[in-house]
């Protein structure tokens, strides 16, 4: 190490450590913060005291969570400006970091990457350099500065002094030779001007970010969500930002990289958890869940609903102990009409269904209890007591059922003769008939899940859950009023703390619920901006219900029509949007790719003209030196020698196999989740790697995947772009043509 870049490498040491020192005197001041009003308790006081006091704790709380979550990577760059380039500064060496901080002075120390000051450390470039001499990147290990590069935008405008200290090789090249390690990095020091450019768009409207493999479009994505709570904080603090992901395996992999830029309160969630309480754990057949997933299936579920206010077409009859009352179809029929036209969910309406009923039946009993004509109060108190009797509640409950979605749907798919009323052909009603769920069975799949929305939507709420919900709260404190003197007796506290007190302490860390955790919670919830990642594989039916969650149309649409995979998916970003944000959303498109070596990329772009032969493939921005090749196995059983030898030291290696396909290879994590983050090799299928990436790759039996759906090449096409060093393809018959190209290898 020469003696100017040790210098440089102490100078910058020192800053970086006067900067750590302040964010913990600003923890330690936060912590004290939130602890005094922690100290006064919940339960005194009046409720606006209470509720100051929640305010306070819940604002201190989330400042303490955003000041721990950017301990990694504090201070990651400096920009040296020119003398006068910038008049209303007083600084001409600003540091760029992940969140803003200032001395007890307000003298700025660091500039949140956000902030519009800190544009040029990614906007910048020799041609325009924005009155940036130099662009430093500082590269840390925990609390330590290890290295610096140097980006040179005006050579000019460095002084001797200045010229002496130039360091280091191309930032984000550094950042791209790195191995995985199962979990997706910010870019946050290595943003690149078309990435800025997308991530610091308006929060209106729908942004649609078309981007092929490697593009970065997912990092971008979410470096646009901790944008958008920077800019907008006030707008979409309180509603909250939704980000949807593919699978559990992907949210896992991006889980860390929002905390890591100061944002902890983001509801991440995949489609089949957007509906709350129901665990869509059944996997469904590809065709089944195209034709769940269709558009026609909203007037399926719309039928399935009026087949429930089907009127009877003999008059029914209900037996009391003097006398015997009469409901024929035309009163019926009446009844429905004027439900009907009051325009409410199912739900509700049927409270105006039961009143048209409840009145005819009343002038019934009267007319046998021999009262003709009642006073209004008379009328009321008889007809309240015909409302309680069991077998007039039997008979309207049998001609309008009081439905959840949950009800509504195993009716629906139970029976062949409600879906073939509800619209679906003998075929397809085969193809989703089930039998009833039995107790403890995964019923649900996660084509279902918008299904439900669809049906929660048409069907409202339960008015006499109300009552019976308000019953349970007074149960449930009943509950928690014995569970806390029962723990007070035991720990030997009975004497010093009542059990109201107690249980009240208990409860009252609801009252610290994040809005992530209140959404969640809520199906109803209507969010301050979505972001919806691998967009294209989301059905119509999926759209309906995410479009619910955002009724503003404030979103990010993140995708690439080529990879689209499902068979209910996109096919172009006009037919997805239109519907529903015609004329308010646009396009951006990212070009460059960072991840995939230009060699495996060339290969993957002859995969992509099977796709659209008018598709162009992103260009890559480096070479790996290694050839992608091809192997001919006699079996499955070579698999484990030839992973060992493809295994990346400290990296991560995964094998893409087609559906249903058992590789066999020892101390592999199989199948998406934690294990496969986290295990050295783990084997996938196209639709549990979608989204992810690799050091290295193995694709097996590429023939079996382009035939397997009606998508192949879309998913052969997501496979060979998974890894960002090494690619292998290993076959036990022919190799498809498209891959003629690959360099073959006997072992």
């Amino acid at each position: 190490m020469s003696h100017s870049t040790a210098g440089e490498l102490a100078r910058e040491q020192q800053y970086v450590a006067d900067l750590y020192d302040r964010l913990d005197v600003l923890r330690a001041r936060t912590r004290g913060q939130l602890d005094g009003v922690l100290a006064q308790g919940a339960a005194g006081g009046t409720h606006q005291n209470r509720s100051e006091r929640d305010s306070f704790a819940d604002m201190y709380a989330t400042r303490l969570a955003r000041l721990w979550a950017v301990e990694r990577g504090l201070c990651f760059g400096r920009l040296d400006l020119a003398d006068g380039a910038h008049p209303d500064l007083d600084e001409t060496r600003l540091y760029i970091g992940r969140l803003g901080l200032s001395d007890d002075d307000q003298r700025r120390l660091l500039i949140d990457w956000r902030a519009p000051m800190a544009q040029p450390f990614y906007r910048a470039t020799p041609a325009a350099p924005m009155g940036v001499t130099r662009r430093r990147h500082l590269h840390t290990k925990g609390r330590q500065v290890v290295s610096v590069d140097d980006d040179l935008l005006d050579l000019g405008g460095l002084s001797d002094a200045d010229r002496a200290t130039l360091n280091g090789e191309a930032a984000l090249l550094a950042a791209l030779s790195e191995t995985r390690t199962g979990r997706m990095r910010d870019i946050v020091a290595t943003i690149q001007s078309e990435q800025d450019k997308i991530i610091r768009s308006d929060l209106n409207g729908v942004l649609v970010v078309q981007g092929g493999p490697g593009t970065g479009k997912t990092v971008v994505a979410l470096h646009r969500a901790a944008y958008l709570l920077y800019t907008y904080r006030e707008r979409l603090e309180r509603r909250g930002v939704l980000i949807l992901g593919p699978n559990l395996t992907f949210l896992r992999y991006i889980e860390q990289v929002l905390p890591s830029l100061g944002e902890t309160d983001v509801l991440l969630s995949t489609v089949a958890e957007l509906y709350p309480g129901v665990t869509a754990g059944r996997a469904e057949s590809p065709r089944a869940a195209a034709l769940k997933g269709a558009e026609r299936m909203a007037g399926v579920v719309a039928r399935a609903v009026q087949d429930r206010q089907r009127m009877p077409r003999q008059p029914v009859e209900i037996r009391l102990d003097k006398f015997t009352l009469r409901l024929d179809r035309q009163t019926c029929e009446v009844a429905r009409s004027r439900a009907v036209k009051s325009h409410r969910p199912h739900n509700q309406a049927r409270a105006v269904f039961v009143r048209q009923l409840l009145n005819a039946l009343t002038k019934q009993a009267a007319r046998h209890l021999g009262r003709g004509m009642l006073a209004e109060d008379d009328f009321a108190d008889l007809r309240e007591d015909l409302r309680t009797e069991e077998p007039v509640r039997t008979a309207l409950n049998r001609l309008w059922p009081y439905l959840t979605p949950q009800q509504l749907l195993i009716g629906l798919f139970t029976s062949r003769e409600r879906m073939t009323y509800a619209g679906l052909a003998a075929d397809e009603a085969d193809l989703l008939l089930r039998e009833p769920p039995r107790p403890g069975e995964s019923w649900w799949s996660e084509a279902d899940v918008p299904l439900l929305d669809e049906a929660a939507e048409l069907l409202g709420d339960i008015d006499e859950g109300v009552l019976r919900a308000a019953r349970r709260a007074e149960e449930e404190r009943e509950q928690q009023l014995a569970y806390a003197r029962e723990v007070l007796e035991l720990t030997g506290l009975a004497e010093i703390m009542d059990a109201e007190r107690f249980a009240d302490r208990q409860q009252a860390e609801d009252a610290y619920l994040t809005t992530a955790e209140r959404a969640a919670r809520d199906r109803t919830w209507a969010f301050g901006h979505v972001i919806v990642d691998e967009a294209q594989e989301l059905s119509p039916m999926d759209w309906r219900m995410v479009m619910r969650r955002c009724p503003a149309r404030s979103m990010t649409v993140v995708g690439d029509i080529a990879q689209t995979g499902s068979t209910a998916g996109a096919r172009s970003w006009g037919a997805v949007l239109d519907p529903y944000a015609a004329g308010r959303w646009r396009e951006a498109r990212l070009s460059v790719n960072y991840r995939t070596p230009a060699e495996l990329m060339a290969v993957a772009a002859d995969v992509l003209t099977l796709v659209d032969p008018a598709l162009k493939a992103p260009e890559s921005v480096r070479e790996s030196g290694e050839p992608p090749w091809a192997r001919r196995v006699t079996g499955l059983a070579e698999l484990p020698e030839i992973v060992a030898a493809a295994q990346v030291p400290d990296g991560k290696l995964a094998v893409i196999v087609p559906e249903g396909l058992e590789a066999g290879i020892p101390g592999a994590a199989v199948g998406g989740g934690l294990a496969a983050l986290e295990a050295p090799v783990a084997v996938l299928t196209v639709a549990e790697a979608k989204g992810l990436e690799f050091d290295a790759v193995l694709v097996v039996e590429p023939d079996r995947i382009l035939a397997e759906s009606p998508r192949g090449p879309s998913d052969l096409y997501v496979a060979l772009t998974r890894a960002t060093r090494r690619l292998g393809v290993l076959h036990t018959s022919g190799l498809p043509p498209v891959l003629a190209g690959l360099e073959r290898r006997a072992q």
